[in-house]
């Protein structure tokens, strides 16, 4: 099954793709396109996406940081409030395109079930959720502690449409932050007690308990 990683950065597809997995990357930034596609064009088990991921199928205006590309945002929320946000200072989304939108349901329509799907996507992780209609064996989402609510929300509709169990993993450590999985509430609660300082991390949900309790770099 393959692996859709939405968005994602040029290093990201890698990892992956040393597991022996097809990846589907989607990236709705020209540049940043051109790049994964010149790193991993010639692997065979690489597909590059050239869209955005979201709740409904057509064209979306995406924010550009040009000084920093990798935080580009479909969300105005998310801008309001990085602005002055600890962590967040100096941040300038100075640009803006409109770019194709396509949902998970129809990726999967496409490319098949996956056994993994990373949502990376800046403040619009519960947007990309919306537009996917069955439980996924594993799944990642970004959470900012400027935008909790976001991640609360996307956890929340996770554990309505399947029994998921969750842990985390702060900033780009690649450890989890949690010796076994814990239920939606529990993260839940977890992510609403974090200082703004831990700034942002990535919630890992899946069917698996057992998946939950290992390194999520392994």
């Amino acid at each position: 099954m393959p692996s859709i990683l939405a968005r994602t950065l040029a290093t990201a597809p890698g990892s992956f793709l040393r597991l022996g997995t097809k990846v589907i990357a989607l990236e709705p930034q020209p540049a940043l396109g051109s790049v994964l596609k010149i790193v991993y064009g010639r692997n065979p088990k690489f597909e590059l996406v050239r869209a955005a991921v979201g709740g409904r199928e057509g064209e979306i205006e995406l924010k550009l940081n040009t000084r920093n590309p990798t935080v580009a945002t479909a969300s105005d929320d998310f801008i309001k409030s990085a602005d002055a946000a600890l962590g967040w200072e100096g941040q300038r989304w100075d640009s803006k395109i409109k770019v194709p939108m396509t949902t998970l349901d129809l990726l999967i329509a496409r490319y098949g079930k996956p056994a993994f799907v990373k949502i990376d996507v800046e403040g619009f992780e519960d947007e990309v959720l919306s537009g996917l209609s069955q439980p996924l064996p594993a799944l990642s989402i970004e959470f900012t502690t400027i935008q909790r609510h976001v991640a609360l929300q996307a956890i929340k509709r996770l554990a309505a449409m399947a029994p998921y169990r969750f842990n985390a993993a702060l900033g780009e450590s690649q450890v989890f932050a949690h010796p076994r999985a814990l239920s939606a509430d529990e993260i839940c609660r977890w992510i609403a007690e974090l200082p703004i300082e831990a700034n942002s991390g990535d919630v890992y949900a899946s069917l698996n308990d057992a998946a939950l309790a290992a390194n999520p770099s392994s």
